[in-house]
């Protein structure tokens, strides 16, 4: 694990930070006990397949469109060899769809070729894959293999940890560096698709609901509710 920079000034070592981070996971343990990925998969391709979709658009769009999807291509050899055309139709409204297209052949005939059909497991060999990064190789080690590799930093999750002062950095791996500093591993999977839900639908950009947060008492931004959203740091982040 890289070192980890330090959140709002203070070392991510110290156990004032470390034990609020864990009253965030213990808290939003308490108010999402059932939370889980939104977006419909059976399998670790269709995991995959629908991350890479969801860049840019909303889950509820891409579970929409990859049912469709599934039915045309089942499996990685079977999207290996999809028509780019009828590729692009069927993901269209997704947004992006020719890069989208791109990366969704060129993943598969990795799959295919390399590794024998089967969604890698680990995050060296997931991250080779065309149009996969670390937040798409997080959401599938976690969501569909229970492998703790990594904390998804997506853009609610760059927004609560920092309305929450558990990070100052604005740059994604930087903040992934800093929860996994102050985050135990054991809870890695479960905090990845919380603090995605929690910025989805209370810690929301503009109009965060402060007096509906499970997170409240925790929170140093909670005055925020109604209010502007947390103004970012001027300049560039020296770290």
């Amino acid at each position: 694990m890289p070192p980890a920079h330090r959140p709002f000034g203070r070392k991510a070592s110290d156990p004032l930070l470390r034990r609020r981070a864990r009253s965030v996971v213990a808290a939003l343990r308490r108010s999402r006990p059932d939370a889980r990925i939104e977006l419909d998969h059976r399998s670790p391709f269709e995991l995959l397949v629908a991350t890479i979709l969801s860049a840019q658009c909303t889950d509820a769009r891409v579970n929409k469109v990859t049912p469709a999807l599934f039915h045309a291509y089942p499996d990685a050899r079977a999207l290996a060899d999809a028509d780019p055309a009828e590729l692009e139709n069927l993901i269209k409204s997704t947004g992006f769809f020719r890069a989208k297209s791109r990366a969704l052949l060129g993943a598969s005939r990795a799959i295919r070729d390399e590794h024998g059909g089967q969604v890698p497991r680990t995050m060296e060999e997931l991250a080779r894959l065309p149009g996969v990064g670390r937040k798409t190789a997080n959401v599938v080690l976690g969501g569909a293999y229970g492998i703790p590799s990594g904390v998804v930093v997506d853009t609610h999750v760059q927004r609560v940890a920092r309305r929450l002062r558990l990070t100052r950095h604005e740059d994604p791996k930087r903040i992934e560096e800093d929860l996994l500093a102050l985050i135990p591993r054991a809870d890695w999977i479960f905090a990845s698709i919380a603090l995605v839900l929690h910025g989805r639908y209370v810690c929301v950009a503009r109009a965060p609901r402060c007096p509906d947060c499970a997170l409240s008492r925790l929170c140093p931004s909670r005055t925020l509710g109604g209010g502007p959203p947390l103004r970012r740091s001027p300049g560039r982040d020296r770290g």
